[in-house]
């Protein structure tokens, strides 16, 4: 009987044909394999050893300047028929993808060795998780993806077990901005990335495989591949209740993930638990509750703004065993970044002496990646085979008005409308415009691998007798007073909102029934030991009906955009929605007015 490990063999014999390596090496995971890569990438001076004293085992990598993010109008969705794709995707026919990106694989590992990398996205046993074989000539990203995921021998025994497997195959090429892509083949279970070596254009698990191709296996498959943290909230009954969070960048996504409670909390016996800040799969349980497993084994974060002050439990794993990408470093050789403390670099990310007027020192994309077993408040249950039940689900965004702190959808329809209608305000230093409002459902603008439309219909397909779904529910941590000023501290004061929200999950809680939602009454929220402006909490509930029928009317063109492919279900919750406003701003009372919900 021929081995299941003959279609990936055969495959691995075509690329090496067609990229002429000059050796072959098939990764195992090991620590001493890892250890080989690490001394050879600090001989070419692809690495840097960091101060040894201070961060033993942590390492800077440098990239060309021209390859620090990934790049949306490169990263293609090919499928055969270009709706499938979507407007919310750039869109390729897999036969001209195909022969663009080959004829650029032609010859180009000469001269290099051809890593081929078994993975496991997720614990090994899980029926849960997903596996995949990249092939690269890029050592760091074999370091990287063994950080990032379980990969090695233990993952290729899988796949012989399993047979089956999503192909990665990414060169660095010669890093030209011109010869570079990153494209998905969805109906083949495929990836090609050429000319970068930066994470999420390199990483084939991560966002390529993780997000684009997964969320196309999700929807055929009967589960979801999700943009969002898991995070366990433990309350002083030592009951822990799992919290999934989907948040668009720059919005708290990693702070949440690795909240550390208030000090009063703490001392009642709050704790958080982190199983994922990035990536969420979910499927139905035998009990119709959702089920979740991070598909990653590491983080792949951004440097920048992290500190004592806003991720403690981050900064503290990082002091060892850790790779960082294009900081700052200290004169005694420290990884620095803007934000982390009022040192001084003397050598900048590209290795340059600091200047200012050359920007910043570490780029502001700059990462760390390292294992999620390093973070102190890891939660053991990210190795749980079934996963972890999910009990809230968040979405969120940076909205410096209108919208309230937070707001529980009516039912799990309410829910996918308050999630495809998700959006953030952009910043002058990302755009040059400030308050421009970008959409950006579920957080998965850049990583839904099909037609939103269908992905939207795929989330309101959950809805059916016997499931026992997740509350949803809306925050904005960033709304501003008149001043300018946030009206909420955010960081581990966000446990207050949360307690609220899984107080709503066990009936605990009461909440106050308005046009877009149920909110609480300023008494639901514990504001023990924090001192807010008068006034500030009020104003973070307020709902301004008449602006409110103007952001119905914006998301109602957006949704649009997807045609007929939009459910009829979500047009219909969208003009319940408009209706209930147009009844509460014909003379309606204030909100808190409203009668109390269930």
């Amino acid at each position: 009987m021929p081995s299941k490990l003959e279609a990936l063999n055969r495959w691995v014999d075509e690329v090496a044909g067609k990229t002429r390596p000059d050796r072959v090496h098939w990764c195992d995971g090991s620590d001493a394999e890892y250890r080989s890569l690490v001394d050879g990438m600090l001989k070419t001076g692809d690495l840097i050893e960091l101060n040894p004293q201070t961060h033993p085992r942590c390492y800077l990598h440098r990239s060309d300047p021209r390859d620090v993010a990934r790049v949306e109008k490169l990263t293609v969705i090919c499928t055969k028929n270009r709706d499938d794709a979507g407007p919310n995707n750039h869109w390729m026919d897999p036969a001209e993808a195909h022969a663009k990106i080959d004829a650029l694989f032609d010859g180009c590992m000469q001269g290099r060795t051809m890593y081929v990398i078994p993975y496991c996205m997720g614990p090994i046993g899980s029926p849960l998780s997903r596996c995949g074989v990249e092939i690269t000539d890029s050592p760091y990203v074999v370091a990287n993806m063994r950080i990032m995921t379980r990969m090695g021998t233990a993952a290729r025994e899988r796949i012989e077990r399993e047979g089956s497997f999503v192909k990665g195959l990414h060169s660095t090429g010669e890093l030209d901005p011109e010869r570079r892509w990153i494209m998905h083949f969805p109906e083949e279970l495929t990836i090609k990335s050429y000319g970068s070596g930066y994470g999420g254009n390199a990483l084939l698990g991560k966002k390529c495989h993780a997000l684009r191709i997964a969320s196309w296996q999700a929807r055929s498959e009967g589960w979801l591949a999700e943009h969002m943290l898991i995070v366990g909230i433990e309350n002083p009954r030592h009951e822990i209740r799992y919290v999934a969070a989907a948040f668009p960048s720059a919005c708290g996504k990693t702070n949440l993930a690795m909240l550390i409670p208030p000090e009063g909390y703490r001392r009642d016996g709050w704790k958080g638990w982190t199983v994922g800040d990035d990536i969420c799969w979910m499927r139905p349980g035998r009990d119709g509750r959702l089920y979740a497993i991070n598909p990653e084994a590491g983080f792949f974060g951004v440097a920048p703004g992290t500190s004592a002050h806003t991720n403690a439990n981050a900064l503290a794993m990082l002091q060892h065993d850790t790779l960082f990408t294009n900081v700052a470093v200290t004169a005694d050789n420290q990884p620095w970044w803007e934000g982390l403390d009022g040192r001084k670099p003397v050598k900048d990310w590209q290795g340059r002496d600091y200047d200012p007027a050359n920007g910043p020192a570490a780029h502001p994309n700059s990462r760390f990646t390292v294992r999620a077993s390093q973070c102190p408040s890891w939660s053991p249950e990210a190795e749980n085979p079934e996963g972890v039940p999910i009990d809230a689900i968040v979405f969120g965004g940076r909205r410096a008005s209108l919208v309230p702190l937070v707001m529980e959808a009516r039912d799990w329809t309410h829910g996918v409308l308050l999630g495809a209608s998700m959006a953030s305000e952009t910043t002058a230093a990302a755009t040059g415009q400030v308050g421009l409002i970008r959409r950006d459902p579920m957080a998965m603008k850049p990583f839904c691998g099909y037609n939103y439309g269908d992905y939207f219909a795929h989330w309101l397909s959950f809805d059916r007798p016997g499931a026992q779904l997740a509350k949803v529910f809306h925050v904005n941590w960033f709304r501003k007073g008149k001043d300018g000023r946030f009206l909420w501290p955010g960081f581990g004061d966000n446990l207050r909102v949360l307690e609220w929200m899984l107080k709503r999950v066990t009936g605990e809680a009461d909440a106050v029934e308005t046009p877009i939602g149920r909110l609480p009454r300023a008494e639901d929220i514990n504001l023990d030991g924090l001192e807010l402006p008068d006034g500030a909490l009020d104003e973070l509930l307020q709902v301004d009906n008449e602006a409110w029928r103007a952001e119905l009317a914006a998301i109602g063109a957006y949704l649009d955009g997807y045609g007929d492919r939009l459910p009829e279900a979500l047009r219909a919750e969208h003009r319940r929605v408009a209706d209930a406003l147009d009844a509460a701003s014909s003379g309606a009372a204030p909100r808190r007015a409203a009668a109390a919900a269930s």
